[in-house]
């Protein structure tokens, strides 16, 4: 078991505290003359430390035993960093009690303080998890500060115990959110050291500047130059001696001093070779512009960038830019340099790089850094996320991403920016077409646009539609307030925009109440004669631009409004008089600052969004379209309302017996190793494993057993039960006619027996006999299990009619206890939990209670690929799952939130 858990953990690579890449991997024998290397190289104090004496002998035993042959309850974790060892973790457990394993490590001399240590034992708590280990224990010197700081910054519940020159150290396994943010801390310190030489680079070579004015590579090297790069530049290629005005050199091996970052124009199958060359030469870190790399140059590329721990951009891409000071980089082959700003963009197309890229210049937002990803072999959003966090100049992120390689990990990272800036994306790939076949209900309901949804939705991100959505979107976050709230006054000088505007802010989710009585009379003060102002505010044509401006100030400080919506036509009016109503927002003094969000609609204006530039130094964004600018109001006042809640927390569950499930899966898995639906008596044992709560159950596999059953279940001559007949493969019961209900007496249930056993012969292996359920609310919970997302909860309206009614919210597990309250309020049907028309609510918190067991189950269990508790009946005195269908599948248990790279 061991040896088959460590094996899945070879050629892991990861990254230390300086960015610089490790691999790590279980040892092997022929690993002896490198372990006997690093403990001959240690220096006596170190050897001190790590053996309790300075003594070679003990570095030889520990290296043959570390290098021995494979035993059980015995994992040794080796790292290297460029082939050369770093660093050597051990674990072995206690034959008398193998959930505890004691575990040492040893870190080379020049290696101290980059992290190795730590990482190693993140990598030895996760395998020693999978394998039924629950606590490390550690001796150590008591003047070893070093290894019992590595223990302390963990993150893990480490207890100490001091006997007299020694320190005994006690550490569980179980990872909280403690340590979830510790790793996350150290990621984030290890990715952004690992992005340094590609985003701030102080040399450059640019690999296949052809001398053809339509080379790729030449492209990208004028880009450069053009940008005025502050460090060196090179470019390479064999035949000439200048490109663009910069020396040529005939391979990268050739240049004098390597350059830290690599920009690659060269045909598919010389990438292998050129990136080998690159490693060689100390290059930390590739830009592969080339598309069409087969399989063969595809897995060669990165094992040499791991091997040398480059960090790669691309391949398939348009190139990076960092317009901050004193780097300027334009490593891209876009047509028009980008505007040096403030927002961070990542995307995976190139053709909606350049889109976003020029519509950031035009509005006058730019951009901090760029990146176009391409086919992500290495760097990800992910990675960009962490770097915008700490560079100090990004207030913004955009991405377009295709793909999510760790979307629980991304989540994370997400959820912790998205506090500090504003994130948004297109929502690519939105259709059914992907839809997988479904078996039950849950799965059924499962889209992969609600599990995206999900995702967006728990981090926080703006998910628009269209590169223009985004574009308008953030406009308006870079240049306005956020509004306090969904409340809309809408003002123009014509009634029909008025009302296309007012509409497109309902359809939007905003609100646009009638205004207080004694706004609306100091409006019309303002106003010119035949004006109304109950909102929409229609100021009329006569509007002159200084009593439009006082309207605005009015509005933008009144409480009951959160945000005001200018909309103006041009009209002959204005045209004779040369009042410009437009005035009212560009020429407002400065001391008359808005405390509210301002946005215009202008409907002759040619442009989709502009940034109107007043004389106080802010700026109004202008839309051409009134459902533009909607759109753009409502992803903001949805951003305000996530800043303004409390982040989640991960409630304590008490009584979850995660073993005994673990042991149910495994004993289910070994009978059936392609997997498949558990039969309802094992169903129901697992939900007891995690008490969630059901009805009283009985399995019967005869006559006789079904009347004894219904006799303990139902034992007054009033009590009712339900028969539900079983066979292997049955999933919809209903449908089937499997399902028999109130059934009063011996004789029914014999009768309801015979019945079933009579319609589905042979087949039916047994039945399920329940009592009779008060009546109540019905809902569905259920878990998909999805190979990228993880596993996916979902909730709404249940019963026989889930499906046709598609009632449903779904979250990203595991969920917190915002989640769960999202979960309860997001469906249409939610008033009928909370007394709708006088009606009491439903015992609430139990139904959170459900929904969080039901997350910790699907966290806990990777194989569970679908549960379906439906119906979920719902009380005032409580909440009980009536029918659960639960699937299990054959799959390794991957940590998410495991340091790694790709």
């Amino acid at each position: 078991m061991t040896t088959d858990i460590a094996h899945r953990a070879e050629m892991t690579h990861a990254l230390l505290a300086d960015g610089r890449t490790v691999e790590i991997r279980q040892a092997r024998p022929e690993d002896i003359h490198q372990v006997l290397w690093l403990y001959e190289e240690m220096s006596p104090e170190n050897l001190r430390l790590r053996f309790f004496g300075a003594s070679r002998l003990s570095g030889r035993m520990a290296a043959e035993r570390f290098c021995g042959p494979p035993r059980p309850g015995f994992l040794p974790l080796i790292a290297f960093c460029e082939d050369q060892i770093v660093g050597v973790a051990e674990y072995e457990t206690d034959p008398a009690g193998p959930a505890t394993a004691e575990v040492a490590l040893a870190v080379a001399d020049d290696f101290h303080h980059r992290g190795v240590g730590t990482l190693l034992l993140e990598h030895l708590v996760h395998a020693a998890r999978a394998n039924g280990v629950a606590t490390f224990t550690a001796d150590a010197l008591a003047d070893n500060h070093a290894m019992l700081q590595v223990f302390a910054d963990l993150g893990l519940s480490t207890a100490r115990r001091f006997e007299n020159s020694e320190v005994h150290c006690t550490v569980g396994l179980e990872p909280d959110e403690r340590y979830l943010a510790a790793c996350d801390e150290r990621g984030r310190t290890a990715d952004a050291a690992s992005l340094r030489p590609l985003l701030r680079p102080r040399s450059i070579a640019v690999v296949g500047a052809g001398t053809k004015p339509g080379s790729v590579g030449r492209a990208v090297l004028r880009n450069i130059r053009r940008a005025g790069f502050g460090g060196a530049l090179h470019a390479v290629n064999p035949h000439t001696h200048t490109v663009e005005h910069t020396p040529c050199y005939p391979s990268v091996t050739a240049i004098p001093e390597p350059p830290e970052l690599a920009v690659l124009a060269v045909p598919a199958r010389a990438v292998p070779q050129v990136a080998e060359e690159c490693g060689k030469s100390g290059v930390r870190a590739l830009v592969v512009l080339t598309s069409g790399l087969d399989d063969a140059e595809a897995e060669a590329l990165l094992v040499t960038v791991r091997r040398y721990g480059m960090r790669l951009v691309g391949p398939n891409c348009l190139g990076i830019a960092n317009t901050e000071e004193p780097v300027r980089l334009d490593a891209t082959f876009a047509a028009h340099r980008p505007l040096p700003g403030t927002a961070g963009v990542a995307v995976q197309s190139g053709g909606v790089g350049i889109a976003l890229l020029g519509g950031l210049s035009r509005l006058g937002v730019g951009v901090s850094s760029f990146v176009s990803l391409g086919d992500k072999y290495d760097v990800s959003g992910n990675d960009l996320l962490q770097w915008w966090e700490e560079d100090g100049r990004t207030d913004m992120a955009l991405l377009h991403l295709e793909s999510f390689g760790n979307p629980r990990a991304f989540s994370r990272t997400a959820r912790r920016v998205t506090r500090k800036m504003p994130l948004l994306t297109v929502d690519a790939g939105r259709s059914d077409a992907g839809r997988r076949a479904a078996a039950s209900h849950t799965a059924a309901a499962a889209t992969p646009t609600m599990t995206r949804q999900a995702l967006f939705t728990q981090a926080g991100i703006i998910a628009t539609r269209t590169v223009g959505e985004l574009l308008d979107t953030a406009a308006l976050l870079h240049a306005q307030p956020l509004p306090t709230g969904s409340r809309v006054a809408v003002v123009s000088n014509a009634g029909g925009a008025g009302v296309l505007a007012a509409d497109a802010c309902v359809e939007a989710g905003l609100s646009v109440p009638e205004l207080p009585a004694d706004l609306v009379e100091e409006l019309l003060e303002w106003l010119p004669p035949g004006a109304s102002a109950t909102n929409p505010v229609d100021a009329t044509a006569a509007v002159g631009d200084q009593s439009l401006s006082a309207v605005l100030d009015r509005l933008s400080a009144h409480e009951a409004v959160d945000a005001v919506l200018l909309a103006l036509v041009p009209t002959a009016l204005a045209a004779a008089t040369g009042d410009d109503p437009l005035r009212a927002l560009t020429h407002a003094a400065p001391e008359r600052r808005r405390p509210r969000t301002v946005a215009a609609v202008l409907l002759d204006q040619a442009e989709s969004v502009r940034l109107l530039h007043t004389r106080g130094g802010t700026a109004v964004p202008a839309y051409a379209d009134p459902q533009a600018a909607a759109r753009a109001l409502a992803h903001a006042a949805e951003r305000a309302r996530f800043l303004a809640r409390p982040t989640g927390t991960f409630p304590e569950l008490h009584g979850t017996d995660a073993d005994g499930a673990r042991a149910l899966v495994d004993a289910f898995l070994a009978e059936h190793p392609d997997g498949g639906w558990l039969d309802p008596r094992r169903s129901a044992e697992l939900l007891d494993h995690y008490r969630i709560p059901q009805l009283p159950w009985a399995w019967a596999e005869d006559e006789q057993g079904a009347v004894d059953a219904a006799a303990r279940l139902a034992p007054g001559p009033e009590d009712r039960v339900v028969l539900k007949a079983y066979w292997p493969g049955l999933v919809h019961k209903t449908d089937e006619g499997a399902v028999l209900l109130d059934l009063a007496g011996e004789e029914k249930v014999r009768q309801a027996y015979r019945s079933l056993a009579g319609r589905f012969g042979e087949v039916m292996t047994g039945v399920l006999v329940q009592p009779m359920a008060e009546r109540g609310t019905e809902l569905v919970a259920g878990v998909v299990q999805d190979q990228v997302f993880g596993p996916l909860v979902l909730f709404g309206l249940g019963g026989t009619a889930t499906e046709l009614l598609a009632d449903h919210a779904a979250r990203l597990a595991p969920l917190t206890d915002r989640d769960v309250h999202d979960l309860i309020t997001a469906p249409r049907s939610a008033p009928l939990l909370f007394g709708y028309r006088g009606g009491g609510p439903v015992d609430l918190e139990g139904l959170e209670q459900l929904l969080l067991r039901v997350s910790r189950m699907a966290c806990d269990l990777p194989q569970l690929a679908e549960a379906d508790l439906n119906p979920v009946v719902a009380r005032p005195d409580g909440v009980t799952a009536l029918d659960v269908r639960i699937r299990l599948l054959p799959r390794q248990a991957r940590d998410p939130y495991l340091r790694r790279l790709r």
